[in-house]
């Protein structure tokens, strides 16, 4: 059973988008308002580019990005470099991720793909931004802004209308066989945005195999999905879809986990992602569940449980209830001797195991207040040494 100490409550989930905010008009606005994009433009002068994806569906919605994702009919790698900053290429997807002053752009040469199997990674070919489009994952990830000229939205696969009705399509019947991550991507949207999925699209992701992809492909998709504000949704469609099966309690357990990352101690302890993906995946369920049963007494005693274990598995223990490391994590790990085997040595300990024994009583001793000096710490460690 979920603790009550740091139990988050059930998130509401989000609505359709309201269509007084789908404002097409508005595009050459919103996409002043854009940063970055006069260097873009400047960069790629004389290049074919525009705005695409995540972007334009974004900036249809009225959401803030600072990430940006632009096709490149030409050379992206090009492009990224005359942008300077710190750019990173990848050749095989004819890819460069660049970061300067703030801003995060990646752009792709646009392209064409094949699948020489299911869930294989695809052979890319250059390609017109016609083609580019039709091989992306859904309708709404489909559309384009030309990023020089006339800025009119490109919707060649009725993007926009499935935008505004909340729906999910992909593009084709092989979509999910292609790249079975996209229904894990689509469990992310539908979560973030309150989508639904079209019919047709719904019986094709029910029948994606995500056995024909990595279990690194999969899990980087999952972990995109915990990182999510609505990731208890996402990871519980998954379960209703049947792909992905969730344990009894994971959905309580992914709003504990998610609401105590806030706190300042415990987002030091662990990485707020790893925690949420571990709740949902069930991952290191056994640890945790023996320390949220363990019933400390003392502080050295709750020290010698949670000393050594990884900090996911104390942020899973601490949502279960194990409400004696808040005081581990806040308090008791940070205690240190005053004293150490030098101290001993001079005081006519040999080198060996006694000094250790004789410094792991002390500890265990100021952990629990029954000693409150150097000479105190000192007296403990000599006499267990001693004995």
């Amino acid at each position: 059973m979920v603790g009550n100490g740091s139990e988050g409550t059930s998130k509401s989930q989000p609505m359709p988008p309201e269509r007084a905010k789908i404002e097409p008009e508005r595009i050459p606005e919103r996409l002043r308002a854009l940063p970055g994009l006069d260097r873009v433009r400047e960069a790629a002068s004389g290049t074919a580019t525009y705005l695409v994806g995540g972007a334009v569906r974004d900036l249809l919605l009225g959401r803030d990005r600072t990430d940006l994702d632009i096709a490149v009919e030409g050379d992206a790698a090009a492009v990224g470099r005359r942008l300077g900053g710190e750019v990173r290429t990848h050749e095989r997807f004819a890819t460069a991720t660049v970061h300067t002053a703030g801003l995060e752009l990646d752009l792709a040469t646009s392209r064409s793909e094949s699948y020489p199997e299911p869930g294989a990674l695809p052979e890319i070919q250059p390609a017109t931004l016609s083609e580019d489009l039709a091989r992306r994952d859904f309708t709404l990830n489909a559309m384009a802004v030309p990023l020089a000229g006339d800025p009119e939205l490109i919707d060649p696969h009725g993007g926009l209308e499935d935008l505004r009705r909340g729906a999910l399509r992909v593009l084709h019947d092989d979509s999910f066989v292609d790249d079975p991550t996209r229904a894990l991507r689509a469990a992310r949207y539908a979560a973030r945005y309150g989508f639904d999925l079209d019919p047709d699209t719904e019986r094709l992701l029910r029948e994606a195999d995500l056995a024909t992809v990595s279990s690194d492909r999969v899990d980087a998709e999952l972990r995109k999905l915990a990182a999510e504000e609505t990731a208890r949704r996402g990871f519980e469609l998954l379960d209703e879809w049947g792909l992905v099966p969730l344990p009894d309690d994971a959905p309580e357990l992914i709003d504990a986990v998610s609401a105590l990352m806030v706190g300042e101690a415990w987002s030091r302890v662990a990485d707020r992602d790893d925690a949420v993906l571990a709740a949902a995946r069930g991952r290191g369920r056994d640890a945790a569940g023996e320390l949220a049963a363990a019933e400390v007494t003392a502080p050295s005693q709750g020290v010698d449980l949670a000393r050594g274990q990884d900090g996911v598995t104390l942020a899973l223990a601490r949502a279960l209830g194990a409400e004696w490391l808040d005081r581990y994590v806040e308090e008791w790990r940070d205690i240190r001797l005053d004293i150490d085997g030098d101290d001993m040595m001079e005081a006519g300990i040999p080198e060996g195991p006694a000094i250790g024994r004789g410094l792991t009583a002390a500890l265990r001793a100021k952990l629990d207040g029954e000693v409150a000096s150097t000479e105190d710490e000192l007296r403990v460690a000599l006499g267990v040494a001693r004995s």
